[in-house]
């Protein structure tokens, strides 16, 4: 055999052999069980698949979750790469993924949420992710360890601490968000994109918790709606009025809200300051473009920003989510969390 023959065998064999390795698997969530079938297998609760699903190296984990209440807690480990939920139902209120942990009860925010992701290229599409213990202090509905990681027609729901966005890239895109106190907080990399935050007490949106002016890592809320939609107060608390967009949970915290609508009982400061005797910061928080009877930039804290054109295209998703998380783990530098979240449903 000739030294081609030689070079063209072992090119085709990589191929058969990459193109094998790289095979996607396909497995199902039914409550009722009905088995495995030629093209999938069925397990009747999320974790058991998440557990027991084949592995697919260098390929895709497709779970797909037939409409229903899964009260459950899950957790996708850091060693379960490239995990799919998709919600099999019409909207993301047909597959609910419920707990109701708070920190008192678990002994610790960090022990108390419904949906533990740590592996990486993480994706969920159609699904509520929910903590149903109420206004009974932080109860998480899902804390996300996961670099390029992408939430689609996704639902958080909770009171305190709703999403622990903590760590890698992430980006949520026609998805909602709705909390009462600090319920968007962590020190991820994250874009909220055409979606919907709801205040549902007078609190703060966000906690971003960024530690060193050289790292990466910040909220983004563009092209989105913010409302406010107060329950009535917890027993014995009285109603207050008003909410801001954020406080700095560490000193060098960031968030920029742009491109969105505010709703008239956002304070005219728009953010606030983790301790109320606090005078200065040396967090980032700015925005830009807003509108709204809450977009009141004149009135804005002294300490806050509000961007030029040019400034703010450095925080549009493509360009935020580009760049490696903070801590420097391995991975890519060039992610397109745009593409990424065409390929779902």
């Amino acid at each position: 055999m000739t030294r081609l023959q030689l070079l063209a065998l072992a090119a085709s064999t990589t191929f058969v052999a990459s193109t094998a390795f790289a095979q996607d698997v396909h497995v199902k969530v039914d409550p009722h069980g009905h088995g495995s079938t030629a093209s999938t297998t069925d397990y009747t609760t999320i974790q058991q698949a998440l557990d027991h699903a084949p592995d697919a190296p260098h390929g895709r984990i497709y779970i797909e979750i037939v409409p229903g209440i899964y009260r459950e807690r899950i957790h996708v480990t850091q060693n379960r790469p490239r995990v799919t939920l998709l919600g099999k139902g019409e909207k993301p209120e047909d597959v609910v993924i419920v707990a109701g942990q708070n920190a008192k009860m678990a002994g610790g925010t960090f022990f108390t949420e419904t949906a533990e992701i740590n592996g990486d290229n993480f994706e969920a599409d159609n699904i509520t992710f929910q903590n149903d213990a109420g206004p009974t202090g932080q109860a998480v509905a899902a804390s996300v360890r996961s670099d390029r990681a992408v939430f689609k027609h996704c639902r958080f729901l909770g009171d305190q601490d709703t999403l622990f966005s903590d760590w890698g890239r992430q980006y949520y895109v026609d998805s909602y968000v709705e909390g009462g106190v600090d319920f968007i907080f962590g020190n991820a990399t994250a874009v909220f994109d055409h979606s919907t935050i709801v205040e549902i007490r007078s609190g703060q949106i966000t906690a971003q918790s960024r530690t060193m002016e050289e790292q990466s890592s910040g909220y983004v809320i563009d092209h989105s709606t913010i409302e406010h939609r107060p329950l009535p107060p917890p027993p014995g608390k009285q109603a207050q009025e008003g909410f801001g967009l954020g406080r700095p949970w560490r000193d060098y915290s960031r968030v920029v809200v742009m491109n969105s609508e505010l709703p008239a009982d956002l304070t005219a400061a728009g953010w606030s300051l983790w301790n109320r005797g606090d005078t200065s910061t040396k967090a980032f928080y700015a925005e830009f473009n807003n509108s709204g009877p809450g977009w009141k930039p004149r009135e804005r804290a002294s300490w806050a920003h509000i961007l030029s054109a040019k400034e703010a295209a450095a925080f549009e998703p493509r360009s935020f989510l580009a760049k490696p998380s903070a801590d420097g783990r391995s991975m890519p530098v060039k992610w397109d969390p745009i593409a990424e979240a065409a390929r779902l449903p």
